[in-house]
């Protein structure tokens, strides 16, 4: 099974979060999906029902486990950087406090950030990563 990162599209702020996990996925074992499109569809979200703060990263590890708000996030960056078992801690300190944090974050990224009309084009050398 594919490790996948399923982003908001349309936010700017999950765009350059992709952007980032690109640059750093050394493996190149990562693959994104936008929570508008088709692969999405199989995690049996209901993308138009979530609460604006739950619509930004989910993320599906190799064995089919999906990780949602801040454990998405942790776990994301254990799969990207070199040392990244020394993000193991974090997931120590309560979920509902991580994600108080990420909820913070995520319910005003259209207003920090901006918000595209459409989802994002990969690039002609990303296009193998990226599902529809």
């Amino acid at each position: 099974m594919k490790k996948i990162l399923y982003f908001d599209g349309v936010c700017n702020l999950c765009n350059r979060a992709v952007d980032f996990v690109i640059k750093h996925d050394k493996h190149n074992k990562i693959y994104f999906a936008s929570l508008q499109g088709e692969t999405a569809k199989t995690l049996n979200i209901d993308y138009k029902n979530l609460d604006e703060s739950d619509q930004s990263v989910i993320y599906q590890n190799e064995f089919g486990r999906v990780f949602d708000r801040s454990t998405a996030v942790v776990y994301l960056g254990i799969e990207i950087f070199s040392f990244g078992f020394l993000l193991y801690p974090i997931l120590l300190i309560p979920k509902f406090i991580r994600d108080s944090l990420y909820r913070l974050i995520a319910s005003r990224r259209y207003s920090w950030f901006g918000k595209r009309e459409t989802c994002r084009l990969p690039s002609p050398e990303e296009r193998d990563k990226f599902l529809p």
